[in-house]
């Protein structure tokens, strides 16, 4: 097996892996989310949408990796990269989406808990 078929089957199998991160997440979130309904638990729809959306977030980061790892497999033309970087744009973009309806802030913003402790050990002026 050449040096390129290696590479090429390393990106199918993240792409895989990355299916299968969606998938079993989104079952996962839904059966969680079926049995808190059945114990009446407050808050089960925020739950079960921050489940889902880590999911589809760790689903999306393996796909990008893998859409990476194939196209520098191959030879890749201008094309290619436009393509890959139209991917990864939108991936990217998608991401950031998620990330702010699941955790209500930016990916580069600090946690409040972070930034109450960075306040609390700031020395005084």
């Amino acid at each position: 097996m050449s040096f390129q078929e290696t590479v090429e089957l390393v990106g199918l199998v993240i792409d895989a892996v990355g299916v299968a991160a969606i998938v079993i997440g989104t079952v996962a979130a839904t059966a969680l989310a079926g049995w808190r309904v059945t114990q009446r638990e407050p808050g089960v729809y925020r739950k079960y949408r921050r489940s889902l959306g880590r999911s589809i977030l760790l689903g999306l980061e393996l796909l990008v990796a893998a859409d990476i790892i194939k196209t520098v497999a191959v030879t890749p033309t201008l094309n290619d990269i436009a393509v890959l970087a139209a991917i990864v744009v939108i991936r990217t973009f998608l991401s950031w989406s998620l990330e702010l309806e699941i955790s209500g802030r930016w990916p580069w913003q600090k946690e409040k808990d972070e930034q109450e402790d960075d306040e609390s050990v700031a020395p005084e002026r």
